[in-house]
Protein backbone atom coordinates (compact mmCIF):
# COMPACT_ATOMS: atom_id res chain seq x y z
CA UNK A 1 0.00 0.00 0.00
CA UNK A 2 0.94 3.30 -0.82
CA UNK A 3 1.02 5.79 1.94
CA UNK A 4 -0.34 8.66 -0.34
CA UNK A 5 -3.61 6.22 -0.69
CA UNK A 6 -4.20 7.31 3.31
CA UNK A 7 -6.67 4.15 3.33
CA UNK A 8 -8.59 4.45 0.64
CA UNK A 9 -10.67 1.29 1.14
CA UNK A 10 -14.22 2.16 -0.11
CA UNK A 11 -15.82 -1.79 0.81
CA UNK A 12 -17.69 -1.11 4.04
CA UNK A 13 -16.28 -5.05 5.15
CA UNK A 14 -12.77 -4.67 3.61
CA UNK A 15 -12.76 -1.34 5.63
CA UNK A 16 -13.96 -3.14 8.97
CA UNK A 17 -11.32 -5.74 8.69
CA UNK A 18 -8.87 -3.27 7.65
CA UNK A 19 -9.45 -1.21 11.08
CA UNK A 20 -9.64 -4.27 13.42
CA UNK A 21 -6.11 -5.39 12.28
CA UNK A 22 -4.96 -1.77 12.26
CA UNK A 23 -5.95 -0.99 15.98
CA UNK A 24 -4.36 -4.24 17.19
CA UNK A 25 -1.40 -4.62 15.48
CA UNK A 26 -1.35 -8.19 14.98
CA UNK A 27 -3.56 -10.33 14.92
CA UNK A 28 -4.90 -13.95 13.33
CA UNK A 29 -7.04 -14.04 10.74
CA UNK A 30 -9.36 -16.27 12.32
CA UNK A 31 -10.16 -14.22 15.07
CA UNK A 32 -10.21 -11.68 13.01
CA UNK A 33 -13.20 -13.75 11.01
CA UNK A 34 -14.89 -14.61 14.22
CA UNK A 35 -14.83 -11.26 15.96
CA UNK A 36 -16.17 -9.42 13.20
CA UNK A 37 -18.67 -12.52 12.45
CA UNK A 38 -17.53 -13.13 8.68
CA UNK A 39 -18.53 -16.54 7.00
CA UNK A 40 -15.33 -18.25 6.10
CA UNK A 41 -16.29 -17.74 2.31
CA UNK A 42 -17.05 -13.72 2.19
CA UNK A 43 -14.03 -13.62 4.54
CA UNK A 44 -11.75 -15.05 2.62
CA UNK A 45 -12.53 -12.86 -0.24
CA UNK A 46 -12.01 -9.44 1.48
CA UNK A 47 -8.81 -10.36 3.02
CA UNK A 48 -7.83 -11.97 -0.02
CA UNK A 49 -8.54 -8.17 -2.51
CA UNK A 50 -6.75 -6.47 1.04
CA UNK A 51 -3.90 -8.69 0.39
CA UNK A 52 -3.93 -8.23 -3.38
CA UNK A 53 -4.14 -3.99 -2.50
CA UNK A 54 -1.26 -4.43 -0.11
CA UNK A 55 -3.45 -3.12 2.97
CA UNK A 56 -2.49 -6.15 5.17
CA UNK A 57 0.22 -8.45 5.16
CA UNK A 58 0.99 -12.57 7.07
CA UNK A 59 3.82 -12.28 9.27
CA UNK A 60 3.86 -15.84 11.57
CA UNK A 61 0.56 -16.51 10.67
CA UNK A 62 -1.32 -13.35 12.11
CA UNK A 63 -2.50 -10.49 10.27
CA UNK A 64 -1.04 -7.15 10.10
CA UNK A 65 -0.82 -3.54 8.24
CA UNK A 66 0.98 -3.32 5.48
CA UNK A 67 2.98 -0.06 4.32
CA UNK A 68 5.06 -1.70 1.78
CA UNK A 69 6.17 -4.58 0.71
CA UNK A 70 10.23 -4.08 1.73
CA UNK A 71 11.65 -7.68 2.93
CA UNK A 72 14.77 -5.92 3.39
CA UNK A 73 18.06 -5.18 1.72
CA UNK A 74 21.78 -6.88 3.08
CA UNK A 75 24.22 -4.54 2.82
CA UNK A 76 28.07 -6.07 3.63
CA UNK A 77 30.43 -4.69 6.05
CA UNK A 78 34.36 -5.39 7.11
CA UNK A 79 33.32 -8.15 9.23
CA UNK A 80 29.99 -9.19 8.47
CA UNK A 81 26.92 -7.61 7.13
CA UNK A 82 23.59 -6.04 8.11
CA UNK A 83 19.49 -5.56 6.52
CA UNK A 84 17.89 -2.84 6.75
CA UNK A 85 14.08 -3.62 6.24
CA UNK A 86 10.44 -2.51 7.25
CA UNK A 87 9.70 -3.22 10.80
CA UNK A 88 7.12 -5.96 11.75
CA UNK A 89 4.90 -6.27 14.86
CA UNK A 90 7.26 -8.58 16.08
CA UNK A 91 10.17 -5.97 16.77
CA UNK A 92 8.21 -4.20 19.14
CA UNK A 93 9.73 -5.16 22.61
CA UNK A 94 12.92 -5.71 21.21
CA UNK A 95 12.92 -2.32 19.30
CA UNK A 96 11.31 -0.36 22.90
CA UNK A 97 14.22 -1.54 24.60
CA UNK A 98 16.70 -0.45 21.87
CA UNK A 99 15.34 2.48 21.55
CA UNK A 100 15.16 3.15 25.28
CA UNK A 101 18.79 2.26 25.45
CA UNK A 102 19.76 4.69 23.08
CA UNK A 103 17.74 7.41 24.69
CA UNK A 104 19.07 6.41 28.39
CA UNK A 105 21.08 8.86 29.09
CA UNK A 106 18.67 11.92 28.54
CA UNK A 107 20.29 13.05 25.44
CA UNK A 108 17.35 11.94 22.97
CA UNK A 109 13.93 13.00 24.40
CA UNK A 110 11.58 12.67 20.80
CA UNK A 111 13.26 8.86 21.19
CA UNK A 112 12.28 8.37 24.13
CA UNK A 113 8.76 9.55 23.50
CA UNK A 114 8.59 7.39 20.20
CA UNK A 115 9.43 4.42 23.00
CA UNK A 116 6.89 5.28 25.60
CA UNK A 117 4.12 5.86 22.75
CA UNK A 118 4.72 2.36 21.14
CA UNK A 119 5.22 0.75 24.46
CA UNK A 120 1.83 2.04 25.51
CA UNK A 121 -0.43 1.54 22.26
CA UNK A 122 1.58 -2.10 22.25
CA UNK A 123 1.57 -1.29 17.87
CA UNK A 124 4.50 -0.44 15.67
CA UNK A 125 2.78 0.88 12.43
CA UNK A 126 -0.22 2.89 12.42
CA UNK A 127 -2.44 4.10 9.36
CA UNK A 128 -5.36 5.62 10.22
CA UNK A 129 -7.39 8.58 9.86
CA UNK A 130 -5.75 10.00 13.08
CA UNK A 131 -2.31 9.50 12.97
CA UNK A 132 -0.10 7.16 11.05
CA UNK A 133 4.05 6.12 11.57
CA UNK A 134 6.52 4.04 9.51
CA UNK A 135 9.34 2.32 11.50
CA UNK A 136 12.64 0.48 9.39
CA UNK A 137 14.75 -1.44 11.70
CA UNK A 138 18.46 -2.28 10.85
CA UNK A 139 18.98 -6.12 11.91
CA UNK A 140 22.61 -8.22 12.20
CA UNK A 141 22.25 -11.96 12.79
CA UNK A 142 18.33 -11.20 12.90
CA UNK A 143 18.67 -8.94 15.86
CA UNK A 144 17.49 -5.50 15.49
CA UNK A 145 20.81 -3.43 16.34
CA UNK A 146 19.05 0.19 14.62
CA UNK A 147 15.97 2.06 13.85
CA UNK A 148 14.90 5.28 11.62
CA UNK A 149 11.32 6.30 12.47
CA UNK A 150 8.83 8.60 10.79
CA UNK A 151 5.61 10.15 12.35
CA UNK A 152 3.43 11.65 9.55
CA UNK A 153 0.97 13.94 10.64
CA UNK A 154 -2.80 13.90 9.19
CA UNK A 155 -3.16 17.04 9.03
CA UNK A 156 -3.69 18.56 5.78
CA UNK A 157 -1.44 21.38 6.28
CA UNK A 158 0.91 19.36 7.57
CA UNK A 159 0.94 16.64 5.15
CA UNK A 160 4.25 17.47 3.17
CA UNK A 161 6.50 17.20 6.30
CA UNK A 162 7.17 13.94 8.36
CA UNK A 163 9.11 13.86 11.93
CA UNK A 164 12.33 11.63 11.76
CA UNK A 165 13.94 10.00 14.65
CA UNK A 166 16.78 7.50 14.41
CA UNK A 167 19.46 5.77 16.58
CA UNK A 168 21.95 2.38 16.76
CA UNK A 169 23.03 0.64 19.42
CA UNK A 170 26.45 2.23 20.70
CA UNK A 171 28.21 -0.99 19.47
CA UNK A 172 27.39 -0.96 16.08
CA UNK A 173 28.04 2.34 15.28
CA UNK A 174 30.80 4.20 13.15
CA UNK A 175 30.04 1.55 10.87
CA UNK A 176 27.33 3.13 8.04
CA UNK A 177 24.76 1.61 9.92
CA UNK A 178 22.77 4.97 10.77
CA UNK A 179 23.60 6.64 7.52
CA UNK A 180 21.84 3.26 5.51
CA UNK A 181 19.42 4.16 8.05
CA UNK A 182 18.85 7.35 7.51
CA UNK A 183 19.39 7.18 2.96
CA UNK A 184 16.28 4.46 3.95
CA UNK A 185 13.95 7.16 5.76
CA UNK A 186 14.50 9.54 2.87
CA UNK A 187 14.28 7.13 0.08
CA UNK A 188 10.72 6.23 1.73
CA UNK A 189 9.81 9.96 2.46
CA UNK A 190 10.28 11.02 -1.06
CA UNK A 191 8.29 8.09 -2.65
CA UNK A 192 5.95 8.94 -0.60
CA UNK A 193 5.61 12.78 -1.86
CA UNK A 194 6.76 14.28 1.71
CA UNK A 195 8.85 17.45 1.21
CA UNK A 196 10.68 18.20 4.81
CA UNK A 197 11.89 16.36 7.39
CA UNK A 198 12.18 17.14 11.28
CA UNK A 199 14.33 16.16 13.99
CA UNK A 200 14.71 17.91 17.75
CA UNK A 201 17.39 16.68 19.81
CA UNK A 202 18.90 18.49 23.10
CA UNK A 203 21.59 21.10 22.45
CA UNK A 204 23.94 19.16 24.44
CA UNK A 205 23.99 15.92 22.14
CA UNK A 206 26.58 17.25 20.17
CA UNK A 207 26.97 13.64 18.40
CA UNK A 208 23.81 13.76 16.91
CA UNK A 209 24.34 17.27 15.65
CA UNK A 210 27.26 16.56 14.32
CA UNK A 211 25.38 13.74 12.84
CA UNK A 212 22.78 15.22 11.46
CA UNK A 213 24.59 18.14 9.78
CA UNK A 214 27.04 15.98 7.59
CA UNK A 215 23.93 14.53 5.85
CA UNK A 216 22.36 18.26 5.09
CA UNK A 217 20.72 19.00 8.06
CA UNK A 218 20.44 22.36 9.18
CA UNK A 219 19.18 24.46 12.84
CA UNK A 220 15.90 26.13 12.07
CA UNK A 221 15.07 27.53 15.43
CA UNK A 222 16.44 26.92 19.34
CA UNK A 223 13.72 26.60 21.94
CA UNK A 224 16.15 28.11 25.12
CA UNK A 225 15.48 25.72 28.23
CA UNK A 226 13.22 23.79 26.65
CA UNK A 227 13.75 20.45 28.38
CA UNK A 228 15.05 19.73 32.31
CA UNK A 229 17.49 17.09 32.31
CA UNK A 230 19.01 15.93 35.70
CA UNK A 231 18.35 19.11 36.91
CA UNK A 232 19.64 21.23 34.45
CA UNK A 233 17.89 23.22 31.75
CA UNK A 234 19.00 22.44 28.35
CA UNK A 235 18.09 24.17 24.80
CA UNK A 236 16.31 21.93 22.07
CA UNK A 237 17.48 22.39 18.81
CA UNK A 238 15.27 22.07 16.04
CA UNK A 239 16.57 20.44 12.88
CA UNK A 240 15.46 19.98 9.57
CA UNK A 241 16.20 18.62 6.38
CA UNK A 242 14.29 19.50 3.21
CA UNK A 243 13.95 16.40 0.44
Amino acid sequence: MELAQRVSIENRDRKDIYEYVERRGSISAEAVRRELGFDEEAFGHHLAVLRRDGYVREDDGDLEIAFDTDTGTVHELDDGRFTIRTARQADLSGLVGIIRQVANDGSYIEAETVADLIDYEEILLRNNSAESRMFFVATVEDQVVGWVHLDLPETEKLRHTAKLTLGVLDEYRGRGIGTTLLEKGYAWARENDFEKLYNSVPATNDEARSFLEAHGWHTEATREDHYRIDGDYVDEVMMARSL
